[in-house]
C-alpha cells in the first residue's frame, strides 16, 4: 500500500522546533508514515533538530511550499521571477538537508492557478496531495474521490500520498489568508488524522479491487 503522510499544520501553525516536536509525535500516534513540514517561513525551521526528531519518531518527511503573487515563476515581471527562483532554491537546500526526497506545493506559479488531471500526468506523476474541498474531513465535501483513486490505480500510482487540512484553529490568521482558510471546519487535529488516514486506507483497498 502507498505510505501515507500528513501535513503538520494540521497539528500546529508553525515549524519551530516545539511544534515539529509535536507535529512529529502526533502524526507517529496518529499512524502515519511521514509528516509534511511546509517551508513558508524557513526561518523558524532547525533542520538538525527536526531531523533528530523525524528519526526518533520513525518517520519520513516530505516538504512543501507555495509561492505568493510577488513570488509568481510564471510572472511576466523579472524581479518577481527572481524571488521565485530564490525562494524555490533555498526550498531545495532545506528539503535536501531533512533527507526529504519530494518537494511540492505550488511550484510552478502562484497559489490560486491549477494542475493537469492525474490520468494528464500519468507516469510523471511523483507526488500527491489529498483534501476535501472545504479543506475539512474527507468524504464531507464534494469530491468524488472514488473516481480519483481509481485514477491513481489506473496509472499504477506506488508513490507517497498527504493528506492536508487548514483550519483557522491552528493555522496562522496571515497564512490564513493566504491559503483563503476562512473557517474553522475542525478543532481536533488527532481525529481529523485518524479518520483521514482510515479514508485513505479504504479508498485505496476499494481501488486495488477494480
Amino acid at each position: 500500500m502507498n505510505a501515507l503522510g500528513i501535513h503538520a499544520l494540521v497539528w500546529a501553525c508553525d515549524i519551530e522546533p516545539a511544534s515539529t516536536e509535536l507535529a512529529a509525535r502526533q502524526t507517529r500516534a496518529a499512524g502515519y508514515d511521514f509528516l509534511e513540514l511546509s517551508l513558508h517561513d524557513t526561518t523558524q525551521l532547525d533542520v538538525e533538530h527536526a531531523r533528530a526528531v523525524l528519526a526518533e519518531q520513525g518517520l519520513g518527511v516530505a516538504c512543501s511550499r507555495g509561492l505568493a503573487f510577488d513570488a509568481d515563476i510564471s510572472s511576466d515581471d523579472p524581479a518577481i521571477v527572481a524571488r521565485g527562483q530564490r525562494l524555490l532554491g533555498e526550498s531545495v537546500e532545506v528539503a535536501a538537508a531533512l533527507g526529504a526526497r519530494n518537494l511540492c506545493g505550488a511550484l510552478y506559479s502562484a497559489l490560486g492557478k491549477y494542475s493537469q488531471p492525474v490520468l494528464d500526468c500519468g507516469d510523471r506523476l511523483g507526488y500527491v496531495h489529498i483534501g476535501e474541498n472545504h479543506r475539512g474531513y474527507l468524504g464531507a465535501g464534494a469530491i468524488d474521490f472514488g473516481s480519483f483513486f481509481h485514477a491513481l490505480r489506473r496509472i499504477d500510482y506506488r508513490g507517497e500520498i498527504t493528506f492536508e487540512s487548514f483550519s483557522s484553529a491552528v493555522v496562522m490568521p496571515g497564512l490564513c489568508s493566504d491559503l483563503a482558510v476562512w473557517r474553522n471546519l475542525w478543532s481536533d487535529g488527532m481525529d481529523l488524522a485518524i479518520s483521514a488516514r482510515s479514508f485513505m486506507q479504504a479508498h485505496l483497498r476499494a481501488a486495488a479491487t477494480i
